[in-house]
């Protein structure tokens, strides 16, 4: 199996990093901005050229420089922008100039012409009125594109996780547009869904019993008995009066039907949100024992490796868990890609026909 080499922005703690070296993809440079996450790739990742700065101030030449490459010659390019924006929990006042970030993707894309460039986001990116302007761009620049929505129990994650895939492929590589892409993964690779209750087990049975990420949030008495009170697959509406929230009992419809919801054991579980371990935001307390999730759980879900490294206070690795790409989900996707590389005329270790 040839190793293809890869340039990961927008790497957050990781996850698509390590879902992409599963793969057979070699990670050559990185680009994060936040600090804490940026800690946590480079404990794990430590032999990737790291460049922890906002990716407006990166040079996309700095980057060809620091991985060791020239235009042209890169198998792979992974970018996942900042989705908040584009999400449909989004409230309130949008962040356009972050939610611009996505059009900087091009000029890595312009400048490092990489063979694939993988695009994954939430789904809103596709109705967001900068994504015709990108989708443009890469086609204009000689880039065929396929897209569609694809969900992280397609690929064996134990989680709901819908999002938007986009491979651009260079035209040079045959790429036509039949089949789904899904068509790419090879035969062996579990595409079935895995349950919240299975991925439970095995962290219980594989987890170092003093793992510090293996505890859950602190809870308040009344909150505590609030979670008690909620039957196994229940939430907010099964709780008696005297346990409800007053902002839910003025609600006038089934509005934050998730609050103070249990994780289903025998199905796979929900989103894990940047407040994946916070009951009052979703379905994230256990399925049977009174408490929220713990990160280690979370991270579990988002099927992280068990000993993996997070650095950084309790909310700062909620928001890296939440923020992250399923492993598994990235290795199916850079499995679709070594499939889409496949096809096109190889290259030796030096770039060369």
């Amino acid at each position: 199996m040839p190793t293809y080499t890869a340039v990961d922005l927008f790497a957050g703690a990781g996850g698509a990093t390590r879902g992409l070296r599963d793969a057979g993809f070699a990670m050559l440079a990185a680009v994060e901005n936040d600090r804490e996450a940026a800690e946590t790739y480079r404990r794990n990742h430590p032999k990737v050229c790291l460049f922890v700065r906002d990716i407006r101030a990166v040079d996309p030449l700095e980057l060809v420089a620091g991985a060791g490459l020239t235009p042209g010659r890169l198998d792979l390019l992974k970018a996942c922008p900042p989705c908040q924006g584009f999400s449909s929990l989004a409230k309130g006042h949008v962040d356009e100039r972050r939610n611009d970030l996505v059009l900087d993707t091009f000029r890595f894309v312009d400048a490092l012409r990489p063979r694939v460039v993988l695009l994954e986001n939430v789904p809103g990116l596709s109705r967001d009125r900068r994504w015709p302007e990108l989708r443009d761009r890469l086609a204009e620049t000689g880039y065929q594109l396929r897209m569609t929505t694809l969900d992280a129990g397609d690929f064996g994650v134990p989680q709901r996780r819908k999002r938007f895939i986009c491979f651009a492929v260079r035209a040079d590589i045959p790429f036509g547009d039949e089949g789904n892409l899904t068509d790419l993964l090879p035969s062996g690779f579990r595409v079935a869904p895995r349950t919240a209750g299975q991925a439970l087990k095995h962290l219980a049975r594989h987890m170092h019993p003093d793992d510090p990420l293996n505890v859950p949030r602190s809870m308040s008495p009344a909150v505590r008995a609030r979670i008690a009170a909620i039957p196994v697959g229940g939430n907010r509406f099964d709780l008696p009066l005297e346990h409800q929230l007053d902002c839910h009992k003025r609600l006038t419809t089934r509005n934050a039907g998730s609050s103070y919801g249990r994780v289903k054991w025998d199905e796979p579980a929900p989103t894990m949100t940047t407040r994946c371990t916070t009951p009052a935001c979703g379905t994230f307390i256990h399925p049977t024992e009174n408490r929220g999730l713990t990160l280690r759980e979370a991270a579990a879900f988002q099927t992280f490796p068990i000993n993996y490294k997070f650095y950084g206070n309790y909310g700062a690795i909620e928001r890296q868990i939440g923020n992250a790409v399923p492993v598994r989900m990235a290795k199916g996707l850079g499995l679709i890609a070594t499939g889409i590389l496949g096809r096109a005329p190889s290259l030796d270790t030096r770039g060369r026909k």
